[in-house]
């Protein structure tokens, strides 16, 4: 059973605007799920709509396998959520906070080891949020979505505001909580964070789901070059790979040959072809395309038109 489900999901709104068009996606339970999107795509909006937020015009949504509209109440028992945007109470402590959502949940959490796991201490916790940073108060938002040891993570934006060392301490909660069978659906525009911790990715543009897959499976898709960094003991003087499809730029800085391929299948030939030149291989490095340039082929108006 998956643990989101969405089948000709669409969702319009007023003057003829479509937010998400015949949305069919899948998140396998267990899974780290990141959605993107620029701007505007519908990401939000089907978050809200998997809440019972928004009601959609057209198609259903289940999550956990209950029906995003009509079991509701059953949703949100057994999952934890960090929104966008969301508001704390300034006058309320950080413990405070968490021992509400304990009680709201009904669950025996201990709220400091709530706290503590996303890295707010003592002090912190007997502070007024009132008096937070931006990344205390995203770490505390976190922690109350921990509360009840939910079976889905959903997070909207989770490093938002958090420094280099917040979010790495970020990325290793969400594993931490995949690891132990959580399933997390997150949401995020900073693809260095999606890229580092999440096991497959769906990408929207336009209110359309246009990719869902492992980062490897959408370099395969759209061919994105990778770079072959040869180190050598001298650049031969005629080197020519014109012959070979698959490469596509041959470069040369010192003694370091940079040869752009779309098939990782000639890597072979090409380092045989620059060895039957005299030359001497030192070292052989690859550098795959990144998640930011699969997210520009998939939402530029040439790829996706």
């Amino acid at each position: 059973m998956p643990a989101i489900r969405t089948d000709g999901l669409t969702k319009r709104f007023g003057a003829g605007v479509v937010a998400v068009e015949d949305l069919d996606l899948v998140v396998e339970e267990g899974e780290v799920f990141g959605y993107l999107g620029p701007n505007g795509a519908g990401k939000s909006t089907t978050i809200n709509v998997l809440l019972d937020y928004l009601r959609p015009t057209e198609g259903t949504a289940t999550v956990l396998g209950y029906d995003a509209q009509d079991e509701t109440q059953q949703i949100h028992e057994r999952i934890g959520i960090l929104p966008e945007g969301f508001d704390l109470y300034d006058r309320l402590t950080g413990r405070k906070h968490v021992e509400f959502a304990v009680d709201s949940k009904g669950s025996d959490d201990d709220p400091d080891e709530i706290l503590d796991r996303v890295g707010l201490g003592p002090e912190a916790a007997g502070r007024k949020a009132g008096g937070y940073s931006t990344g205390m108060g995203q770490r505390l938002a976190l922690g109350m979505a921990l509360v009840g040891d939910p079976d889905l993570l959903i997070l909207d934006e989770p490093s938002s505001g958090l420094d280099p060392n917040g979010a790495r301490q970020m990325r290793e909660l969400v594993r931490e909580e995949a690891n132990r069978g959580t399933t997390v659906f997150f949401s995020s525009h900073i693809l260095g964070q999606v890229e580092a911790v999440c096991d497959r990715v769906g990408i929207m543009n336009e209110g359309r789901l246009v990719a869902e897959d492992t980062i490897e499976g959408l370099r395969e898709s759209v061919g994105t070059s990778s770079t072959l960094e040869l180190t050598v003991d001298r650049v031969p003087d005629d080197l020519s790979l014109d012959d070979i499809d698959a490469v596509t730029d041959l470069t040369a800085d010192g003694n370091v040959l940079r040869i752009a391929v779309n098939d990782s299948g000639v890597k072979s030939e090409v380092i045989n072809r620059v060895e039957a030149q005299g030359v001497t291989v030192t070292d052989i490095s690859t550098e795959q395309a990144s998640l930011e340039d699969l997210f520009a082929a998939y939402t530029t108006e040439e790829v996706t038109a």
